[in-house]
């Protein structure tokens, strides 16, 4: 278990960290950075090599992803590598489950009381 897992199992994350999450996701770009950083760690150059953007535009990406906690680098010499911190998408997709069970909750309610209503003969 990594030291950012054993953090968010201690005490759950706050609006902040949660919206800097879905705030860095919420661009393509970033999205599809994600995305494959989920296959592999990636140079920058490696990442430019697949976007038509200038490179400044690029890093601002990157930035915001490592600023959210979804990536993470590491430069050794001249290159910076960027990988995945999969435990921030765990937080998203832990926010994402609880609003699921929320709205499935209020759902059946609303289907028992419309069923209880047809019963009582009510149209």
């Amino acid at each position: 278990m990594t030291p950012a897992m054993r953090q968010h199992a201690a005490k759950p994350p706050t609006s902040a960290v949660i919206d800097g999450i879905f705030r860095a996701l919420s661009d393509p770009t970033r999205r599809d950075v994600v995305e494959r950083l989920s296959m592999k760690p990636a140079s920058v150059s490696e990442l430019a090599a697949s976007y038509k953007m200038a490179m400044p535009s690029l890093l601002e990406h990157l930035k915001v992803l490592e600023g959210s906690g979804l990536v993470r680098s590491e430069k050794k010499g001249r290159v910076r590598t960027y990988e995945l911190a999969a435990d921030r998408l765990k937080i998203a997709e832990d926010w994402l489950g609880h609003q699921r069970k929320l709205w499935e909750r209020r759902l059946d309610q609303l289907d028992a009381y419309l069923l209880q209503l047809k019963k009582e003969g009510f149209k």
